[in-house]
């Protein structure tokens, strides 16, 4: 569209006009004289003035050519490939790979690619954990033939894109992928952030999905899902190891299922195996073994699926941990008649030793339906070393339970019995042959009934105050500091059991039994005798709970330990130690790993100015140091560089003012995962989410051409109308021609001689 428009020098051109029209009137007027002139040369003269005049008035009006025309501003087109390891699956139409799919999607849309590329940029990327440019020529965006990326990094792979293609307009952006981000850190960034930046750039993303979200399908795929065993278990003790299998593809065929033990560094030997058979497709089967180790120290257990034919994926066939089989281990078990405060407290006590392993059972007299199924067998000489008796009736033992018992501490476990409402005579132990066993004497008499209210005359109520007997002060259970005068100051700070306790009578101990503790000298509360080769304890309270809630945890840790380690005979051989936890023994790649560490004296207690010097070692056997941070009377420690799979070690050496303390090492293990093929299902949902984010949409594989062209040719939003201005008075043909008429008038002029 054209026109003309006049930008005069002066606001108001027609003063302009009219002043230059008085002007060549006038000029006109005064012309040249008619003397020697023709009427031709006077006319002549006239026509080349009125032309300069007409010139000037031109110039001044500054007329103006003004068109307008249509432009397309640039924009680019991105494409994405995703070439990570799970577009293998053969999980697209016609049993074909998603990346066989995904190129022939990119190969049928190659004639609509090249024809945008006349008109704009095409930029093509295949990605996995990073972005990978690729050479666009003539519309083919070559592709690999196989996927090998190990990650998927959606969100990391469009934001690397924008900042690649910063400052340019974006046509859109095309993503082919199966839609489902397997990205470790930190390449993880999370694909919704990247979306919305796109949206605030006005840029759509289209979604083209490969692959079904079911997963593996109909592939063929063995997995161990779960490892569940303890993180500790003593020598000769069964470890219970159970787990889950999950079966894709090879239903009703049977599968063996190993469990294998380290049995020498680095040799792992098959300790334990079962068949296995799944009847549906997916099925998840539960898999459990026992193994009884016989030689202490830190041994890698796997739990393992023999390898099938046809297997996409094998590493995950097997899971490992660590256990750490403890020597010298002291297998407790606590049999409980009433549910009181004590035993949550000797519990927390006990478990603060890594070497003694408490087995809890609850017995209710009155509900027969609470005694374990394998209460017997737990009084079989050598299957516990210490029991505990704590306000438990005799009648919740039956047949000849207390008999064996009584020979099991005969033959060298120890026993103790707690106070309680159901303890020694009222409990009905008197007739029982642990009448003999125990270090007081009782009555049958003394039967205390369920349904009657406590009796005073077999409990001596509180508060009573527990004071070390002269014998007490030098035994090795009452000993709570390194020296006696220490241990004294600490028992006459320890405060009072107000509940009372059992009534021993001085009258009524048994030959040999001595009293180790009392509360007045007509009270005994601790007692203890040697039953043949075994000990045995008899302790009237049952209240020490009240010493961990006034602050005194660790007299009341240190007071329970020796408690079991004399029974156990242990008592001569206590040793300290340093020592480090770990949560699990099983870690991701890239998982952070955190752990805590200590010292402690030989009877338990922490030490707390100790110095350590610990050390990480890697599976290429490289040593890495760490900085640990104290916390409270122990040290925390972390690790973050856990991307390779294979074994680890934490090495910690203590000191003390320059005395070593000792130094320990626990094992951990990062397990090889194939991040992408493990668990390998496609995410369209994901896809098509994103899409709706920016604005775009989430199309079938077939119609990317179809989008190609659809994005080629309608591009109304990128056309701008461009003004443009066109003059001649300003240019110098114009000026030529106005110096040529004054030249041409001044020339005739002086040749006809007028000048």
């Amino acid at each position: 569209m054209f026109r003309l428009s006049l930008y005069p020098i002066a606001d108001s051109y027609l003063v302009v006009i009219a002043a230059a029209l008085a002007l060549l009137l006038i000029l006109l007027a005064v012309g040249p004289g008619r003397g020697p002139l023709s009427r031709r040369q006077r006319a002549a003269l006239l026509a080349l003035r009125a032309g300069v005049i007409a010139l000037v008035i031109l110039a001044m009006l500054r007329p103006t050519l003004v068109y307008t025309e249509t432009k397309k501003q640039s924009a680019t087109l991105v494409v994405l490939a995703d070439r990570s390891r799970s577009m293998s699956v053969h999980d697209a139409v016609n049993g074909r790979s998603r990346w066989e799919a995904l190129r022939n999607a990119v190969a049928d849309a190659t004639s609509a690619l090249k024809k945008l590329a006349r008109d704009f940029e095409l930029k093509a990327y295949a990605f996995d954990a990073q972005l990978h440019p690729l050479e666009v020529s003539g519309g083919k965006v070559p592709l690999d033939d196989t996927p090998e990326g190990t990650q998927t990094a959606i969100g990391a792979a469009l934001e690397d894109m924008l900042q690649q293609q910063a400052g340019k307009r974006l046509l859109g952006v095309v993503l082919l992928s199966d839609g489902a981000q397997r990205a470790l850190a930190p390449r993880d960034q999370a694909p919704q952030t990247a979306a919305a930046r796109l949206k605030h750039l006005g840029c759509p993303l289209f979604t083209f999905a490969f692959g079904q979200a079911r997963g593996l399908g109909q592939a063929q795929d063995v997995a161990v899902k779960e490892l569940l065993v303890g993180s500790s278990v003593f020598v000769k003790n069964e470890l219970t190891v159970s787990g889950q299998i999950r079966v894709d593809g090879y239903v009703n065929r049977e599968i063996d299922v190993r469990l294998l033990f380290e049995t020498s560094p680095g040799k792992m030997e098959v300790v334990k195996q079962e068949k296995i058979k799944a009847t549906a497709d997916g099925q998840l089967l539960p898999i459990q073994f026992t193994y009884v180790p016989d030689v202490p120290g830190e041994f890698k257990l796997t739990l393992e699926a023999v390898e099938q034919r046809g297997e996409l994926v094998t590493t995950n066939n097997r899971l490992s941990t660590f256990v750490h089989v403890l020597k010298g281990g002291l297998s407790v078990l606590y049999l409980e008649g009433g549910l009181r405060p004590e035993q949550g407290f000797l519990r927390r006590a006990l478990d603060a030793s890594p070497d003694i392993n408490v087995s809890y059972r609850r017995i209710d007299p009155r509900h027969p339906q609470t005694r374990p199924g394998d209460l017997p067998e737990s009084f079989r000489p050598g299957k516990y070393e210490v029991y505990i008796l704590s306000d438990l009736d005799a009648s919740a033992f039956g047949g000849g339970e207390l008999k064996d018992l009584a020979e099991a501490v005969n033959r060298g476990a120890g026993l103790i019995m707690l106070g309680g409402v159901h303890s020694f005579g009222p409990g009905g132990y008197a007739s029982t042959p642990l009448a003999s066993v125990l270090p007081v004497r009782m009555a049958e008499n003394e039967r205390q009934r369920f349904e009657d209210p406590t009796r005073p005359d077999v409990h001596v109520p509180g508060p009573l105050t527990m004071r070390p007997t002269a014998l007490g002060q030098r035994h090795p259970v009452l000993m709570l500091a390194a020296t006696g005068q220490e241990s004294r100051a600490i028992w006459a700070k320890l405060p009072p059991f107000n509940e009372g306790a059992n009534r021993f009578r001085l009258s009524g101990l048994a030959p040999g039994a001595e009293v180790l503790a009392n509360a007045g000298e007509s009270v005994p509360l601790l007692v203890a005798h040697n039953y043949g080769d075994g000990r045995v304890l008899a302790f009237a309270a049952d209240s020490t709970w009240h010493w961990w809630l006034r602050g005194f945890q660790s007299a009341h840790k240190r007071f329970w330990r020796q408690v079991i380690l004399w029974l156990a005979k242990k008592d001569q051989s206590l040793e300290g130690g340093v020592w480090v936890k770990l949560p699990k023994r099983r870690f991701a790649p890239g998982e952070q790993v955190e752990f805590t560490m200590g010292a402690q004296a030989a009877h338990g207690e922490a030490i707390p100015d100790a110095e350590y010097d610990v050390h990480v070692v890697l599976p290429a056997g490289t040593r890495q140091p760490l900085r640990p941070a104290r916390q409270e009377q122990q040290m925390t420690g972390s690790f973050r560089d856990t991307q390779a799979a294979g074994g680890y070690a934490i090495e910690v050496t203590a000191t003390r003012q320059g005395q070593a303390l000792g130094s320990t090492r626990a094992r951990f293990l990062v397990h090889e995962q194939d991040l992408e093929l493990d668990n390998p299902a496609a995410d369209p949902a994901s896809l098509e989410s994103l899409a709706a984010m920016t604005g775009g949409e989430s199309l079938a594989p077939e119609q990317l051409g179809e989008l190609v062209r659809r994005l080629a040719t309608q591009t109304e939003y990128l056309e701008v109308q461009q003004e443009t201005k066109k003059t001649f008075w300003d240019k110098w043909p114009f000026f030529l021609m106005l110096v040529g008429l004054l030249g041409v008038e001044w020339y005739l002029r002086k040749r006809w001689g007028l000048v």
